[in-house]
């Protein structure tokens, strides 16, 4: 009972601040696709398309959140400081967010090699990311606060941040964009994420002056080990490898997810839109998980730092039964408010007709995604980096398989976006199936 009381703390919180983060992805495209004197599809793949480039930066940048939880969840369970682990990660993030403010245009560049859409969907969707593009550096640290702070057993400064930024996100978007039209939503996010960094930057800084010794009113585990201050060899070496094997996870990930979105490109801006929907609607799900998936994370970390094999087998049990309870709820929500979701999401009666054909796949999600996701939380809490590498790249094969298999055997839009909802799922199959065959590996 201790232990899944914990489980809710660390859960909770978190769970609260996810919601918000698909909630600002529906409300910048029901902005987008409610404003007038242009056409909705076009808006929405605008705002689609322009997602999708961030996420093809941003994602190749998650280690910098899975490696600095996992990492500072196994000191904080040992005794240690951990303030290091978090200003290695922020220098790395800041130096990254420098990089592509400077590379933005040949970003841009390279990605309508490969990005296949309608000349007006190129317009907006490059407007949007030559805006959003100045966040970068708070972006990228904010990956860093939050997996610093979750590593430490605290949700609660994480879910502070991400109601932040996402409400200053939602209110602005809301604001600018009626105000100054398409460019006002991409601003709005900007703003929303230096607001962000600003905050997680006031309170890291007072917790990592409490962990210095001799300092009054330490509230948490500290320590001068060697192992965790910058500059350690131990440190750099497991820093280095855990990362490395993280970033090629994320290779994967993005691979699947960015090619979701350039294949629905090629069949049409009303088919794009459609797509774009029914991944925010995905999302949502995995974003009630990985509320779980963090404190299994913290948990499992702090248990391999403490050297308690008993204790990361209770996180993994309890983990996945409050993860189930979700899932069933979910089930509940896809099947009864599919269509009344997608009349939310836009006023354009060609989108929801052509979408309502696609809401039997949102069941499968919560039954295939629940066992993936809280599977990756327990491994990054593990740092067993590797297998989290190898089921994610065989699982983007699997997705890519899948789409090649298939694609010659359609002959309309709507048959090549059941064949990508097909080959998104078979992806997750593989991560869950991979993964719990695997589990031995984070039992100590």
């Amino acid at each position: 009972m201790k232990l899944s009381r914990e489980i809710l703390r660390l859960a909770l919180p978190s769970i609260l601040a996810n919601v918000t983060v698909p909630l600002v992805g529906m409300v910048d495209i029901a902005v987008a696709g409610h404003l007038p004197a242009a056409s909705s599809a076009a808006l929405i793949g605008g705002i689609s398309i322009g997602a999708m480039l961030f996420d093809l930066l941003y994602w190749n940048f998650g280690f910098l959140r899975a490696g600095t939880g996992g990492l500072t969840a196994q000191a904080y369970g040992r005794g240690e400081a951990t303030g290091g682990i978090l200003m290695r990660a922020l220098r790395i993030a800041v130096m990254s967010g420098v990089a592509l403010i400077a590379l933005q245009w040949a970003v841009v560049w390279l990605a309508f090699l490969v990005v296949d859409c309608s000349p007006e969907v190129r317009e907006l969707a490059t407007r949007y990311f030559h805006i959003r593009i100045w966040a970068a550096p708070a972006t990228l640290s904010l990956f860093a606060f939050k997996g610093w702070f979750i590593g430490r057993q605290d949700s609660l400064r994480p879910m502070t941040a991400d109601l932040l930024v996402n409400g200053v996100n939602i209110g602005l978007s809301i604001w600018l964009g009626h105000a100054l039209g398409f460019a006002g939503v991409a601003l709005g996010t900007t703003i929303a994420q230096w607001t962000g960094f600003a905050y997680c930057f006031w309170v890291a800084r007072r917790r990592i002056i409490k962990e210095i010794p001799g300092q009054a009113g330490n509230d948490g585990p500290a320590g001068s080990d060697a192992s965790v201050m910058p500059g350690s060899d131990r440190a750099s070496d497991s820093f280095f490898v855990l990362n490395r094997d993280l970033f090629l996870r994320s290779l994967g990930m993005i691979a699947v997810y960015i090619g979701f979105t350039v294949l629905s490109a090629r069949h049409g801006d009303l088919m794009l839109a459609v797509s774009a929907i029914l991944m925010k609607f995905l999302m949502i799900f995995s974003y009630f998980t990985d509320g779980f998936a963090y404190a299994g994370e913290a948990l499992t970390g702090r248990f391999v730092g403490e050297g308690s094999a008993d204790g990361v087998r209770s996180t993994v049990r309890q983990t996945f039964a409050w993860s189930w309870g979700v899932a069933a709820i979910f089930m509940l929500i896809y099947g009864l408010g599919g269509v009344p979701l997608f009349r939310l999401m836009t006023a354009d009666a060609a989108v929801v007709a052509a979408g309502q054909q696609f809401v039997p796949w949102l069941l499968l999600m919560p039954l295939i995604g629940c066992p993936a996701f809280v599977w990756d939380g327990i491994y990054i809490g593990a740092t067993a980096s590797a297998d989290l590498r190898n089921s994610t790249l065989l699982c983007a094969a699997g997705f890519f398989a899948v789409w090649f298999a298939g694609i010659g055997f359609t002959h309309t839009p709507s048959a090549a976006i059941h064949l990508l909802m097909g080959a998104y799922f078979v992806h997750l199959a593989i991560r869950t199936f991979y993964l719990t065959a695997r589990r031995r590996v984070v039992f100590l």
